[in-house]
């Protein structure tokens, strides 16, 4: 009973957050009655007031107009990565995973190398290459995750392929197709879905690394990890020009955190019914 009390906690907690987050980020016109781009220099970095409830940035704009208009740059790039990340990685899971021979062990081998450099680093590297800007690091992030969806999805198609329902599917006479499609792919897009939400979170972490980097999103665009950068020459004399994005990316992180923790409890009970 107290463990699915705890786990009902997470999941509204994690789950209303997150739609509040995607609600406030439609809505952002109507909540705010500031520019996210206008500069006020008489204002510039003021402390949280009644006028500005977090204060204002080092060119005097509204830290909370920013901050919310923030959520539909950071949050919708996530949100698309992770969708074409899937697109591209499904078709190659399961064919690597499901045919195997020599098309599975060079993907595999081109995975490991992927695999072998951490994210961040990687990412940066190809960012490097195709010059800073928002389009190529949407870009480099999913050159750089793709591996990892290949991964999981194949590790999935290895072991439902062992059943033994999908050895009858096979001496029917099913097309290879078919059998992908009917039997192999509803068992793999839960997981997939789980690993999806949870990366969402990390996806917004390379966003905001390389916006703070420099290497993402420019200036004056409102995005929470080049706020992060600008605040970086302030923090000692406006501490709130930096606190309040990293809140931001911190409660967005956790919220895909706890979601993704109960689906994979949800899962797991599943899998031990069956």
């Amino acid at each position: 009973m107290k463990e699915a009390l705890q786990t009902n906690i997470r999941f509204l907690f994690g789950g209303g957050f997150l739609i509040s987050i995607i609600l406030i980020g439609l809505l952002a016109p109507w909540l705010t009655p500031f520019d996210p781009l206008a500069i006020n220099l008489s204002n510039r970095l003021s402390p949280p007031s009644w006028n500005y409830l977090l204060g204002t940035d080092h060119l005097g704009r509204c830290l909370l107009t920013r901050i919310i208009y923030g959520i539909r740059i950071t949050v919708t790039a996530s949100f698309f990565i992770m969708i074409f990340t899937v697109i591209i990685s499904l078709p190659i899971g399961l064919l690597t995973g499901y045919l195997r021979g020599r098309m599975d062990h060079t993907f595999m081998r081109v995975i490991d190398g992927t695999l072998a450099l951490p994210d961040i680093v990687l990412t940066i590297a190809i960012v490097g290459i195709l010059g800073p800007g928002f389009f190529n690091m949407i870009v480099a992030i999913i050159m750089v995750r793709w591996a990892n969806y290949v991964r999981l999805i194949r590790s999935l198609v290895l072991k439902i392929g062992k059943e033994d329902y999908l050895l009858s599917a096979r001496m029917s006479g099913n097309s290879h197709i078919h059998i992908m499609k009917r039997y192999i792919l509803p068992q793999i897009l839960p997981p997939v879905i789980v690993f999806g939400a949870l990366d969402m979170g990390r996806v917004v972490l390379l966003i905001s690394g390389l916006s703070f980097l420099g290497l993402g999103t420019q200036p004056p665009t409102p995005e929470w990890g080049a706020m992060l950068h600008d605040a970086t020459s302030y923090f000692q004399i406006a501490p709130h020009v930096m606190i309040f994005p990293g809140l931001a990316i911190m409660f967005f992180v956790l919220s895909c955190q706890l979601l993704s923790d109960q689906y994979r409890e949800l899962e797991d009970s599943i899998s031990k019914e069956v």
